[in-house]
């Protein structure tokens, strides 16, 4: 039997993105860019804000004119009016000040706003009963942005929050990264479409192809689904040559395990230079993957074991899909801390991820390992998210605090 080379995790990240490159570019409404990748950096058309602003309702005034005042001797200043929403300000003299709300244009004159609440109009006169420093309670023209600042950088992925900057610049279209579109096929003589009604003997349901559709279009892509490839390698070879000229990365989920009957790596191979990259990860589930380069575009291939698949598309898929995209940069990864119920095996050299149920309890949040083989999809289905042990170590014991990234 052919011993399995294997590669470090961080490698095989490394060769994703060493091999392979954003899709190309297309302008989009701004409405309909959000989710995608930014394929070249904005600049600012114009000052943001356009104009000094108040952060607050009070009343403008020239920040000297408060000094000193206090609830025992207020400064009393002359209203002269209110700026209204939408409109210039008229200018105001020192002495004077005028009543403005928040996001209301500052009048000329005029540096600082004192809050509503610690002032007290009678009349003619406004009593101040706090001082201010000079430039309190505002934002001044172009404090967010300036006129040809970068406003966002090339890669940048846009969501709400870059949407609405983009959006208060005047800007309507934008240059963005094409969806990447993934084929997805399952193989195996055993298995039989999720929907089948009854099961013949030594026959299972596909449950790796709607999780990892799901998990796929999580990410950001949309999906082309194949169906069963059978254990045929003409056929195998056949319809992933048709399937990859249609799409920008080709997932196979079985048929990646070391054996007599394994197709994936012959097909990688044949279907274009440079071909297989990487044959196994040091990873715990999911040693036996593959990836390939067929001619510019990735080709995964996922172990059968449907926590193994998850997990490793979880890892490179997303790895693979962020990259063509356009991403220049790995996610933020946001993880719970919580402490460890039970002692956890490891061995050195091999990435151990590790299935987690989070329990709340009057210590904090309790980290407890979900044991199981990686062809149990219950396990899974019972997890809250996954412990990564490095390779650097050979457990965690039992009491440690660890941080357990979500499980998507």
């Amino acid at each position: 039997m052919k011993l399995m080379r294997v590669t470090s995790p961080g490698d095989v990240l490394q060769i994703i993105n060493e091999q392979f490159r954003a899709l190309a570019d297309e302008t989009l409404p701004l409405e309909k860019a959000g989710g995608r990748y930014l394929a070249a950096t904005i600049t600012a058309p114009e000052d943001i804000p356009g104009f000094d602003r108040s952060t607050v309702d009070g009343y403008a005034l020239f920040s000297g004119d408060s000094f000193g005042a206090s609830e025992s001797m207020p400064a009393m200043l002359e209203f002269a009016g209110e700026v209204l929403m939408g409109k210039p300000a008229p200018p105001i003299n020192n002495g004077q000040c005028c009543l403005v709300h928040t996001g209301g244009m500052l009048p000329a004159g005029a540096d600082a706003v004192v809050m509503v609440e610690e002032t007290d109009l009678s009349g003619s006169l406004v009593q101040v009963f706090s001082q201010v420093a000079p430039a309190e309670n505002v934002i001044h023209r172009g404090e967010d942005l300036k006129m040809g600042d970068p406003a966002l950088l090339k890669g940048s992925k846009l969501r709400a929050p870059e949407i609405g900057l983009l959006a208060s610049l005047g800007i309507s279209s934008v240059r963005v990264h094409r969806r990447p579109v993934t084929g997805l096929f399952s193989s195996g003589d055993e298995l039989v479409d999720y929907n089948a009604a009854t099961l013949g003997p030594g026959r299972i349901r596909d449950s790796n192809a709607p999780a990892l559709q799901f998990l796929a279009e999580q990410l950001g892509t949309e999906v082309k689904h194949g169906g069963i490839l059978p254990d045929s390698f003409d056929s195998f070879l056949e319809k992933s040559r048709s399937m990859l000229g249609e799409t920008d990365l080709l997932v196979f989920s079985g048929g990646s395990s070391v054996g007599s009957r394994d197709f994936t790596a012959r097909t990688m191979q044949e279907l274009g230079k440079p071909g297989l990259l990487v044959e196994g990860v040091s990873i715990q589930p999911g040693k036996p993957t593959l990836l390939a380069n067929c001619g510019g575009k990735p080709v995964l291939g996922l172990p059968g074991h449907p926590v193994s698949a998850l997990n490793i598309f979880s890892i490179f898929g997303k790895a693979i899909i962020g990259r063509l995209a356009g991403q220049d940069k790995p996610g933020f990864e946001p993880t719970v801390k919580a402490v460890l119920t039970r002692n956890i095996s490891s061995k050195s050299g091999r990435t151990d991820y590790i299935r987690v149920r989070l329990e709340e309890s009057a210590e904090g949040l309790k980290a407890v390992p979900v044991f199981g083989r990686s062809g149990m999809l219950r396990t899974l289905a019972e997890a809250d998210g996954l412990i990564i042990v490095p390779p650097a170590r050979e457990g965690i014991s039992a009491g440690e605090t660890v941080e357990v990234r979500p499980w998507e």
